[in-house]
């Protein structure tokens, strides 16, 4: 599961990275100390932490050396000093990246999109659905149903593929614009529907009774096998 803990003790600043990577289908944990960080990242196990390292109670670096004796959890840092020796400090501590306040939330969510891509790119890369009825291979971005090959654009298979991966899961048409054509998209969020037309037509038997990408009234799609 894609969990991030955030360690931020500035409110507005969580509550935007929050509500950013919550768009992005994220479960999001925050705390604004030291101590309750510690705790929650034994409980929670997340997937990664992104860490302030100028909070009230206790010092980042600290946070950062606790949780590397018991983890390697990727870790973000947030910090406000910029200079070339202070951001190789941070790494040498620990952190696996480092981002400098004020940041841009939309970079956050780039490089945590990326993490979890790199992370998880060699279970994915082969996804069998119905024992292999539909086989999505993401390392030659090609589709096959029952054997054969189906030709998909590069954007009807991003959008099959994120659906795929996250079977069950509902994407809004704002969601899968964001991670399919980028959040500077400016087309008509109907696009997505018309990709979606055609995905159909092309992996499902009866396109009109749809046995893989289902509809869900007034949200979006998601990816089930009936």
């Amino acid at each position: 599961m894609n969990r991030i803990l955030l360690i931020e003790d500035e409110t507005l600043v969580s509550d935007v990275i929050k509500k950013y990577l919550e768009k992005e289908g994220y479960e999001v944990y925050v705390t604004d100390n030291g101590s309750e960080a510690l705790n929650l990242f034994r409980s929670l196990n997340p997937a990664m932490i992104i860490l302030d390292l100028m909070l009230p109670d206790m010092d980042g670096e600290d946070i950062c050396k606790e949780i590397r004796k018991e983890s390697d959890v990727y870790i973000i840092m947030l910090t406000a000093k910029s200079s070339l020796e202070e951001k190789i400090e941070g790494l040498g501590m620990g952190a696996d990246d480092y981002l400098v306040k004020p940041l841009s939330p939309r970079e956050l969510v780039a490089r945590v999109n990326a993490v979890f891509r790199r992370v998880g790119k060699e279970d994915e890369d082969v996804i069998i659905i119905n024992d292999g009825e539909i086989v999505i291979n993401n390392e030659e971005r090609q589709v096959y149903k029952k054997g054969e090959s189906i030709d998909l654009t590069p954007n009807e298979f991003d959008i099959l593929y994120t659906l795929a991966k996250n079977k069950g899961k509902v994407f809004s048409r704002e969601m899968l614009i964001e991670i399919v054509f980028g959040m500077d998209f400016e087309g008509y969020d109907r696009t997505v529907d018309t990709h979606i037309k055609n995905i159909r037509k092309k992996i499902e038997d009866d396109s009109k009774n749809p046995k893989y990408i289902h509809t869900v009234v007034k949200v979006g799609y998601k990816f089930d096998e009936k």
